[in-house]
């Protein structure tokens, strides 16, 4: 019996080995495409997401004060910042699984489902390329302590919809277009082209999770006659922790579809 696409997030979601978790997305989100290129829509069904999902006994998860800071000027703080790069991606592909699952309740266009499935695939394929790049330095997903922090805003808006679209693709995701340059920058100094093409990769698909993230949450507003800049206001507020730091990286941002009084009145 073929698996609906909310079954299909929850056995992502349930699934602890990081490379057996991105290789079932990769394999799911296959699965639902080739079924949408054929015109046989899969279901998308109900089916009860954890409220976190399932990880690897390794890394021990710590409190963000608690993570050692490296310098990345160092082969050591290289392998952290990839540590902690390939842990970002491993979480965003179970938020992009859990968004599917979770909201079910509240009816959308089948391109919602397209987008999210769209971008779980990728996370997980920048998932696999970090982890690459982590085991040609000697090293692996698993190595050091993470951030046990990354899940915190999943939890937060397990019950509101709109503010998890403000908060994971259109704060936290954003926050990655900020960073991401200035991550290239350091692997180019270094002379390590293979994680430079990894970021290259990330940066630009990252753009895409953004918009999806802001397009959908301005159909929401749009659905219920709300300004979305006041309602992503109240919902950063309401849902994040602490102001939003600066500099953006306004012309990626502005791609993705975030204008600058979105982000400016909630920063620091």
């Amino acid at each position: 019996m073929t698996q609906t696409l909310a079954q299909m997030a929850v056995e992502v979601l349930t699934t602890a080995d990081g490379r057996e978790k991105t290789a079932l997305s990769r394999k799911h989100a296959a699965t639902w495409f080739a079924a949408r290129d054929a015109g046989e829509d899969i279901p998308l069904g109900k089916a009860e997401p954890p409220l976190r999902p399932a990880r690897p006994e390794k890394p021990e998860l710590l409190d963000p004060r608690d993570v050692p800071r490296r310098r990345p000027g160092s082969p050591q703080g290289r392998i952290a910042i990839l540590h902690a790069v390939a842990h970002i991606e491993l979480n965003a592909v179970d938020l992009h699984w859990d968004i599917i699952a979770r909201f079910t309740d509240t009816p959308m266009p089948i391109g919602f489902y397209d987008d999210w499935v769209k971008s779980a695939d990728e996370e997980s394929k920048h998932f696999n390329l970090v982890c690459d790049s982590l085991e040609a330095h000697d090293s692996h997903y698993g190595a050091l302590p993470a951030h046990a922090g990354m899940w915190r805003a999943a939890e937060d808006t397990a019950g509101d919809f709109m503010g998890r679209l403000a908060v994971v693709p259109m704060v936290l995701e954003a926050r990655g277009l900020d960073v991401t340059p200035g991550m290239i920058e350091i692997f180019e100094k270094a002379k390590d082209s293979q994680t430079v093409e990894a970021l290259k990769v990330i940066y630009a698909e990252e753009v895409g999770h953004v918009a999806y993230g802001s397009k959908w949450f301005h159909f929401l507003c749009g659905r219920h006659d709300k300004d979305p800049k006041e309602v992503f206001h109240d919902l950063v507020r309401r849902y994040f922790h602490g102001p939003l730091k600066p500099p953006f990286n306004e012309e990626k941002r502005a791609e993705a579809g975030l204008p600058p009084d979105f982000y400016w009145p909630l920063a620091n």
